[in-house]
């Protein structure tokens, strides 16, 4: 219980700041054994209700911004900036879900799995977020967004897929390089994980032992999501506010870090 809490703390957390929540849930539990005993043919499962969680989290602290997009583009289209937005985020979700359903073995049998790469991949996007934020001087609006610019950051969430290199990270990365300012990056990436986390959770749902799995485990389930649901309701609040008035510095150092630390252990 006290490990499914932890991790329920790391995903609330890791989820919304730029550092890789699937990375820290893996990290945790194959190098840091917190975790390491929930058995293996529910870890996948587990790992995406946790990513619910924080789902709910966004929903919650959105709400009115993500119905007023939604309404908008269910029923103006494209002739007001929101629902423009609403399908802009469409766009962004393709290339990822295109990728995720038809390699998904590869990533949950192969990345998933080397921690050696994961270390690396928190490295480098450590150094990109820090230094491309760095050098964009334009500071666009969420509402001036193209349609192609979206899908440049739909495409750059596809190496979200490899642990390390974060969803939230790729992302904001991806929008800060075409112009759009912290806050408004930050809050694009927490819209564009609506439709992903989704997405996942239904193509997880139909799968044959799902159901089954959820229901043989209900309270780990639902301490999880409780955990990352209240943990990473704070943690919206407080990246919103903190890129106010600061870069990502400490990210990148962070990430470094836990990189290197991975990679001594594993190497070893």
């Amino acid at each position: 219980m006290i490990d499914i809490i932890i991790l329920g703390i790391i995903q609330g957390i890791a989820e919304f700041l730029p550092i890789s929540s699937s990375a820290h849930l893996i990290i945790f539990r194959e190098v840091f054994n917190i975790g390491s005993n929930i058995a293996p043919n529910i870890e996948l499962t587990f790992d995406l209700a946790l990513h619910f969680g924080t789902l709910l989290a966004i929903i919650i602290f959105f709400f009115k911004e993500l119905w007023q997009i939604f309404t908008s583009g269910i029923t103006k289209g494209t002739k007001t900036k929101d629902g423009r937005l609403f399908w802009y985020l469409i766009i962004a979700t393709i290339p990822a879900g295109i990728v995720g359903v038809l390699f998904e073995d590869i990533f949950d049998s192969f990345f998933r799995k080397q921690l050696w790469l994961i270390a690396l991949a928190l490295i480098i996007m450590g150094i990109i977020i820090y230094l491309v934020d760095k050098k964009s001087k334009i500071d666009k609006d969420i509402k001036e967004m193209k349609w192609y610019q979206a899908l440049i950051v739909g495409c750059a969430q596809v190496f979200a897929l490899i642990p390390g290199f974060s969803r939230s990270g790729t992302t904001i990365t991806a929008s800060r390089a075409l112009g759009l300012n912290r806050e408004d990056s930050a809050k694009f990436s927490f819209y564009l994980s609506v439709p992903v986390v989704l997405g996942a959770s239904f193509f997880s749902l139909i799968k044959e032992n799902t159901l089954t799995i959820i229901s043989e485990n209900l309270i780990t389930f639902g301490i999880g999501i409780l955990i990352s649901f209240i943990v990473g309701l704070l943690c919206i609040s407080f990246l919103l506010k903190y890129i106010r008035k600061h870069d990502f510095k400490i990210f990148m150092v962070y990430r470094i870090l836990l990189g290197i630390l991975v990679l001594s252990m594993v190497l070893k």
